[in-house]
């Protein structure tokens, strides 16, 4: 089992700042598709600019596509969804079954978290969307670590995130 420091980045400084300061990683979102969709996200280029610069430290990025999306909200998502494959986002965070499928048929090679907001509470949940693919839990926010360990005895191989400092 590895740790790995996970930060947020919402612009660019705070990306290099993360990184300057110690993160393994960072994750970001771009101009649609997430849930803080007015935060002054990461434009195209900037999302391909934020890649190659934690990619250049050997760092990982991780682009949050955990939008609760409406019919129309999937317009111009599998293009986006291959452009980040493209431009090498080291995984996707998606909350909503759709999207998720979505990202499987689109860049089946690009690793899926599932986000704390998809509020995987225990080891059934987390064993459901590991067999549809998925590479990482978010867990949700209120677990103890006594749950946290649960799930990972009960599936070793899944990778498992929890936070440890934020809104809870």
């Amino acid at each position: 089992m590895s740790v790995e420091l996970l930060a947020p980045a919402g612009n660019m400084e705070k990306l290099k700042m993360a990184i300057l300061y110690g993160a393994d990683a960072v994750y970001l979102a771009g101009e649609r598709f997430g849930l803080r969709a007015g935060a002054g996200n990461f434009s195209l280029d900037e999302l391909a600019e934020a890649m190659e610069y934690v990619h250049n430290r050997n760092k990982k990025a991780y682009v949050t596509l955990n939008i609760f999306p409406h019919n129309q909200d999937f317009t111009g998502m599998e293009s986006y969804i291959r452009y980040l494959a493209r431009i090498g986002a080291d995984a996707v965070i998606v909350s909503d079954p759709g999207v998720f499928s979505l990202v499987k048929e689109t860049a089946p090679e690009l690793p899926v978290h599932i986000s704390t907001q998809a509020n995987v509470t225990n080891y059934r949940s987390a064993w459901f969307w590991q067999k549809q693919g998925a590479a990482r839990i978010i867990a949700a926010r209120e677990l103890s670590l006594k749950e946290l360990s649960t799930i990972h005895q009960k599936l070793p191989s899944l990778e498992l995130e929890a936070f440890v400092h934020g809104a809870m």
